[in-house]
């Protein structure tokens, strides 16, 4: 599969961001496994955001972007998640393209 293939064309391949529901999260790791710049186990054995300059976003509904180069691997994130608990919105309407609530 290739992003084109994946993931949304044109605009809306641009500013979309991230965020991570813990109360879901399983602690599995899948996401660090996929796109560690986007993601990391933190000590309380979740999942969280992290920002632009690495910094662990720990704020419920902490949201980070998501950058071009990582869109497939956070798209792959969401989908194998076992908890469901990643969402990958449009940042221009915050409408989820991938995750448990996307159409």
């Amino acid at each position: 599969m290739t992003v084109q293939q994946d993931t949304p064309t044109g605009s809306e391949s641009q500013d979309l961001e991230v965020w991570i529901d813990q109360d879901l999260c399983t602690g599995d790791g899948i996401c660090v496994q996929y796109a560690p710049e986007v993601f990391e186990l933190d000590i309380d054995g979740l999942a969280y955001v992290k920002s632009d300059g690495d910094e662990l976003l720990q704020d419920k509904g902490a949201t980070t972007p998501v950058p071009l180069p990582l869109l497939q691997d956070v798209v792959d994130s969401a989908k194998e998640c076992p908890g469901d608990c990643i969402h990958v919105r449009r940042v221009s309407d915050r409408v989820e393209v991938f995750g448990p609530e996307a159409a």
